[in-house]
């Protein structure tokens, strides 16, 4: 059995690692800006796939004469796969989202709170009738990747329906 370290055993550790920082920090200092380097790029990484970019593209300004007044249309990217929506209002409170997605497309999920609701694509095209208003998000699965360096899913950021 070993024994239990002293108090004086402690600080003669902190006192060699105090030591051996202060000779590395003299031999090989850290660059300038490494640990904010650092802490940006573990925050970004793989946020391209996890946050596609979002873009309003517009409210259709026509839609006040078609009586779809709320009608947004939304594309997202994330560099490799473009997805546009088009989000309209039906009666009863619900809406109906429409998308196209450029790549080969398996299926899309639209993800609403806890409840998940899944449709296939045609040609890159889906849509989901009868969606409740709220926090909304997309996730696209590629039968395959774009690119070499894309993966095989968009999650597109929270939108508001």
């Amino acid at each position: 059995m070993t024994p239990e370290p002293t108090d004086l055993d402690l600080a003669d550790d902190a006192a060699l690692f105090a030591a051996l920082r202060r000779t590395w920090e003299g031999v090989d200092p850290a660059p300038v800006g490494l640990v904010d380097d650092m802490v940006a790029a573990v925050a970004s990484a793989d946020l391209g796939r996890e946050y596609a970019l979002l873009t309003l593209v517009e409210a259709d300004s026509t839609a006040a004469v078609r009586g779809d007044a709320d009608m947004l249309t939304l594309q997202f990217s994330d560099g490799h796969t473009n997805v546009l929506v088009h989000v309209t209002p039906r009666e009863g409170g619900a809406h109906r989202l429409d998308g196209w997605a450029d790549g080969e497309v398996a299926e899309v999920h639209l993800i609403q709170q806890d409840a998940e609701t899944r449709t296939t694509s045609d040609g890159g095209r889906f849509a989901f009738d009868d969606v409740e208003g709220g926090v909304s998000r997309l996730r696209i699965l590629l039968t395959a990747a774009p690119s070499p360096d894309a993966g095989l899913e968009l999650l597109t950021p929270r939108f508001e329906i």
